[in-house]
């Protein structure tokens, strides 16, 4: 190793933010030339203000019926009063819709959170300890990858019965290996770079080797599949809802519910389906476009 290496090394140790501004600021400037960002980061945007402003958008009260107009198996359709229509307890489905968002987003953003942390917890100690560390965490990792995702959270979810509490826990239980096996495999390549064979030959601790070099740039993998697990978490969420596993009170708008109950009036009424199938598309779609567009910024074997 040459002294020049062996500076520059000594140099990031003592100044880790300046190492990783640049690539940060690299980053973030083709991010803003990427159209598919763009339109990605535009989609989450309307979604999440219109989960913040809510209140404000919706025209009525998302739970208030009104079985006036309501006859069985028909329910009037899109009018000046109404815009998407009424569903078929007589509420006004613009309405459900928009606060459905609160709750759609809100499950997929906890989830989401809560198996990444409890993830990057197990391939932290899997990809730092190594040895039967490392072979105990990845052992109940693969069990867990054993049974699919689906099923898995199906079970969890009916074990602690029917809530959005369940809802979360059961798609972040499903989202755990994930980002356990992804830091982990993320942290054993860093490992064995150069920058990792210097320090330790400049006598630096191995826990300031790891969590001062290691670990941060181990995690750009993982924040970009945290904006993909995203996408499949609400979908994975809506999924549980249509097949019942949700929340008990049935006049929480959520989108899957809301698909869920259509399914009885698809003939007569297809539109009730159409509009939280939609709404359900377009956040993913958003998601997995911004998910993407990190991963092309941040991986330099897709650097142009």
């Amino acid at each position: 190793m040459s002294l020049s290496q062996v500076e520059a090394a000594d140099t990031a140790l003592e100044h880790p933010e300046e190492a990783s501004a640049g690539l940060t600021r690299d980053a973030f400037r083709r991010l803003r030339r990427n159209p598919l960002a763009i339109v990605g980061a535009s989609l989450i945007t309307v979604f999440v203000l219109v989960a913040l402003f809510a209140p404000l958008l919706a025209p009525y009260d998302p739970v208030a019926s009104d079985l006036t107009d309501i006859r069985p198996g028909q329910f009037p359709g899109p009018s000046r009063e109404h815009l998407l229509g009424l569903d078929e307890q007589g509420r006004d489905e613009l309405s459900r819709l928009i606060y459905g968002a609160r709750y759609s987003l809100l499950i997929g953003v906890v989830s989401t959170a809560m198996g990444a942390t409890v993830g990057l917890l197990l391939g932290l100690l899997a990809g730092a300890f190594g040895g039967w560390v490392d072979s105990l965490v990845m052992r109940a990792m693969d069990v867990m990858l054993a049974v699919p995702g689906l099923l898995l959270a199906i079970g969890v979810a009916a074990l602690l019965g029917r809530s959005i509490t369940s809802i979360m826990i059961a798609v972040a239980v499903v989202n755990v290996p994930v980002f356990a096996r992804l830091l982990r495999s993320s942290m054993l390549v860093q490992g064995r770079s150069d920058y990792v064979l210097s320090t330790r030959s400049l006598g630096v601790k191995r826990r300031k080797i790891v969590l001062g070099h290691v670990l941060p740039n181990s995690l750009a993998p993982v924040i970009v599949q945290a904006t993909l697990v995203l996408a499949t978490a609400i979908v994975e969420a809506a999924g549980l809802a249509y097949l019942g596993l949700g929340s008990e009170d049935p006049r929480i708008p959520e989108w899957g519910r809301m698909l869920a109950v259509t399914n009885a009036y698809l003939s007569s009424e297809p539109l009730l389906a159409l509009w939280p199938g939609l709404a359900i598309v377009l956040s993913v779609l958003g998601f997995y476009l911004l998910g993407e567009a990190l991963r092309e910024a941040l991986d330099p074997k897709l650097r142009r």
